[in-house]
């Protein structure tokens, strides 16, 4: 990606009140998260392959063994179903809240399909800061290619996943399916916000997640 295009899409993404930051393949996760997580932070996340990939949820788990934050770990051994709900409910009153997105575009929006709801839900609104973690693969030209990105890549991966026997784990792609174990109950686009600031893009060299 040339410094142009860069200067571009933080431009588009600044112009819609939220922070993009570039980070280059040999900078350090940990750095960021520590530079952002003031000590003492109630911290959460949502479930993302792209944050276990570049080593985001490792970092946070170092901190909260430190003593730095307090993790909200809703991955942690031993949780019951009714346990992770509550985690996701207390998410709401986070300081800081990780995540990735399915698709951003180059105009400056966040595109989220989800299936509980409480991702998306706590990107809206609750947290007060949110991190959002992406690799150069989420990246699109404009609204209609986010949307056919979830389609093709993001909906199918995640439902094989998480093992669901919906219609696009057997084709590759969605078909629209009204399975009993959809994962793609709420789609939502990020776009202006009120709050300047408040959500920071931190786009990262290479891919990452789906």
């Amino acid at each position: 990606m040339t410094e142009q295009q860069k200067n571009r899409i933080a431009a588009a993404y600044e112009k819609n009140n939220m922070k993009l930051t570039f980070l280059k393949a040999e900078d350090s996760i940990a750095s960021v998260l520590s530079s952002r997580i003031p000590e003492g932070s109630v911290v959460s996340f949502g479930g993302s392959v792209t944050l276990e990939e570049c080593g985001a949820l490792d970092s946070l788990r170092k901190m909260d063994q430190a003593g730095r934050i307090h993790l909200l770990d809703r991955d942690r051994p031993g949780l019951s179903r009714i346990e992770v709900e509550e985690l996701f409910r207390r998410t709401f009153s986070a300081d800081v809240y990780l995540t990735s997105t399915n698709a951003m575009t180059e105009d400056g929006w966040l595109f989220n399909v989800d299936g509980n709801g409480n991702r998306v839900s706590a990107m809206i609104f609750g947290p007060k800061k949110v991190l959002v973690f992406a690799g150069e693969n989420k990246l699109v030209a404009n609204k209609a290619a986010a949307e056919d990105r979830v389609r093709r890549i993001a909906a199918p991966k995640n439902a094989a996943r998480l093992k669901r026997n919906t219609p696009c784990v057997k084709t590759g792609h969605c078909m629209a399916c009204h399975s009993s174990e959809r994962i793609c109950c709420s789609s939502v686009f990020l776009g202006q916000q009120r709050e300047v600031g408040r959500i920071e893009i931190i786009l990262m060299e290479g891919s990452f997640g789906y």
